[in-house]
């Protein structure tokens, strides 16, 4: 009885790697279904990042001063990566919308933040990237186009932005909208492509030199692991994060710079 009341409580969810919710509801669209693992190196980069907050808040909050060589070390290193980062993004935010803003600020570098570790999330054992799943990239395209949407109206008001999708003149709405929507579909494919497309010609290498001592040994040795690995993974991770985040702020740039500078 037990067995079956976790059963029904658990919705068997992990027994499946796609599940759709809405199925018992007679929706059974692919477009609804959600990759189970997908979800789950979701939450373990979240609680990751959470991590990296709790270091960065304790290293800039405890003493200089610490007995320990190592600790004070390791604060200074923190230090300097975390003040660097904010100084490179706070450069960009200035350059491109004219004038600093905190919220636009917060917001584009968590979607970098996040977007990298999504990348290089399968550098650790057993874990994939959810950036290479078109849903988790349609997310964050629809996320980064309702930013710039709210932070739009925010700028130029409810039906000051709404004139905008009348420019130049009426007859223009339809072309706007669809301009608008295709920016979110081109952020989404282009990220996913990369990803994606990398983890498959990573994935393709290594089955062919995997299970042959000799072909794994000549790929250690010749170091062609290890480039395949800094080019398809760290490399591509860092330049797709970037372009992300460097899209949406300038999408956001194009909605909001000239009503706040």
């Amino acid at each position: 009885m037990l067995d079956q009341m976790f059963s029904i409580l658990s919705l068997n969810i992990f027994e499946q790697e796609q599940y759709n919710f809405f199925a018992r509801f007679g929706f059974n669209h692919e477009f609804l279904n959600i990759n189970i693992y997908t979800v789950i190196y979701t939450w373990v980069i979240l609680l990751f990042l959470v991590l990296i907050i709790v270091i960065c808040n304790k290293a800039l909050s405890s003493s200089k001063n610490s007995s320990s060589n190592f600790k004070n070390s390791f604060n200074s290193i923190v230090e300097f990566f975390l003040f660097s980062f904010i100084k490179f993004f706070r450069t960009l935010i200035l350059q491109t919308l004219g004038k600093f803003n905190f919220t636009h600020f917060s917001f584009i570098c968590s979607l970098f933040l996040f977007i990298l570790l999504s990348n290089l999330s399968s550098l650790i054992p057993n874990m994939g990237e959810p950036t290479s799943d078109i849903m988790t990239t349609l997310a964050l395209g629809i996320t980064g186009f309702l930013y710039t949407q709210i932070s739009a109206i925010r700028a130029h008001g409810l039906f000051g932005h709404l004139k905008n999708y009348f420019e130049p003149f009426f007859l223009m709405a339809p072309l706007n909208v669809i301009g608008n929507l295709a920016g979110i579909l081109s952020l989404s494919f282009r990220l996913f492509g990369n990803i994606a497309g990398g983890s498959m010609i990573f994935e393709l290498w290594h089955s062919a030199v995997s299970g042959n001592i000799v072909t794994e040994l000549a790929g250690i040795l010749s170091f062609a692991n290890f480039v395949l690995i800094g080019f398809f993974v760290i490399f591509e991770g860092f330049i797709q994060a970037f372009v992300f985040a460097m899209l949406s702020l300038t999408y956001l740039s194009l909605e909001v710079k000239e009503q706040e500078s």
